[in-house]
């Protein structure tokens, strides 16, 4: 019986992979051996699409103009306005074309006026939000956060100058000051009080 030594054997490594590919499906004939009927037929390209004629770029109207309630104020009614009692009362004509000119008048001049003055009141109001925006962003933040950098520094130099500076005067004072004593006696108080009677 022949021996044979360790190193002479080889190390085989199994892979899972190899069973897997035995598994897989065989590769389809080539095209002169395989059957017509089983070859599906092409299905012919799609069309593209047509684009859609694009709209100019207006931004859409909004249903509601006023979403948050900021001008709840100025819902004015006919009725909030012009009222006749039950007995004088004018004509119905005259009634009628009043409440069409009351509305007419009050609509048509809001429009024209605003189309006057809507733009360039926009255009300010966009102007002075973004300069406070931009003073918020770029001046007043920055400042408030180096404040809060730098506060604590200047906090304890100001402590060290009251305490070396400050202090010591101010006890010296007080102890100056700790030794004088005012003493009122009984006649001091009478005189005084004779005075104000008088």
């Amino acid at each position: 019986m022949m021996m044979v030594s360790d190193d002479c054997l080889v190390e085989c490594k199994i892979d899972d992979s190899d069973e897997e590919q035995i598994s897989t499906p065989p590769p389809p004939p080539p095209p002169e051996f395989a059957s017509k009927a089983s070859t599906p037929t092409p299905k012919p390209p799609t069309p593209p699409a047509e684009p859609t004629p694009s709209t100019p770029s207006t931004p859409p109207c909004p249903i509601n103009r006023d979403p948050f309630g900021i001008n709840k104020h100025l819902k004015v009614e006919v009725s909030d306005v012009l009222a006749e009692p039950t007995t004088p009362y004018s004509m119905d004509g005259v009634w009628i074309y009043s409440l069409v000119g009351f509305e007419k008048t009050r609509i048509w001049t809001y429009r024209c006026l605003s189309l006057l003055f809507a733009v360039p009141l926009a255009f300010l109001c966009g102007f002075i939000l973004a300069l406070l925006a931009c003073l918020r962003v770029w001046f007043l933040v920055p400042c408030v956060q180096l404040s809060n950098t730098f506060l604590p520094c200047l906090r304890s130099v100001f402590i060290c100058a009251v305490n070396v500076f400050v202090a010591p005067f101010c006890m010296s004072l007080a102890l100056c000051c700790s030794q004088i004593s005012i003493l009122l006696s009984n006649k001091d108080f009478i005189h005084k009080r004779e005075k104000d009677t008088v």
